[in-house]
């Protein structure tokens, strides 16, 4: 897995370490880059360089396991045409979450669009940790680590594809 850290107090160390691992990627797999996300922070906001690379498929089912203010707990998620179709509460904080509906879990890439979000307003942490095909297994958020209760984790696990 690959970690990538954004912190606005490390802007630089950031964006040396995510082109420093893209680099030892190519040359450990005979010159060709490895197909898994790269970012860091970047002090105009999000880049090319600090967007998460995998494509969010339109089907597919996963497991997220969520601690935040909003949403938390476990859940399998099925996703068709790009959006939330079934969600399962594996746990009683999750089964009261998705008493409101399929649209209160995110898909894999609405975790993408927050992490993305977080980059470009400079939180305090976003951090991700990706599977070997690229997608994120593992998001976590603090916009303000001086605020309380607005940190999120994002787990997601038993990724797969869908049919289409």
């Amino acid at each position: 897995m690959t970690l990538v850290r954004s912190r606005a107090r490390s802007v630089l160390l950031a964006a040396v370490l995510a082109a420093g691992t893209v680099g030892v990627t190519t040359a450990c797999e005979g010159g060709t880059a490895s197909p898994e996300a790269t970012g860091g922070a970047s002090p105009e906001g999000t880049t090319a360089q600090n967007r998460v690379v995998w494509q969010d498929p339109a089907s597919y089912t996963y497991t997220l396991t969520s601690s935040s203010q909003v949403l938390t707990g476990r859940f399998r998620v099925t996703v068709r045409g790009g959006e939330v179709t079934e969600a399962v509460g594996l746990d009683a904080d999750s089964r009261q979450a998705v008493a409101l509906g399929p649209g209160a879990v995110p898909t894999i890439g609405d975790l993408i669009d927050s992490l993305e979000n977080a980059w470009q307003e400079r939180a305090d942490t976003a951090e991700a940790e990706y599977a070997p095909d690229g997608r994120p297994s593992r998001i976590t958020l603090d916009p303000d680590e001086n605020a309380i209760d607005d940190e999120a984790e994002y787990v997601i696990t038993a990724y797969e594809p869908g049919d289409g």
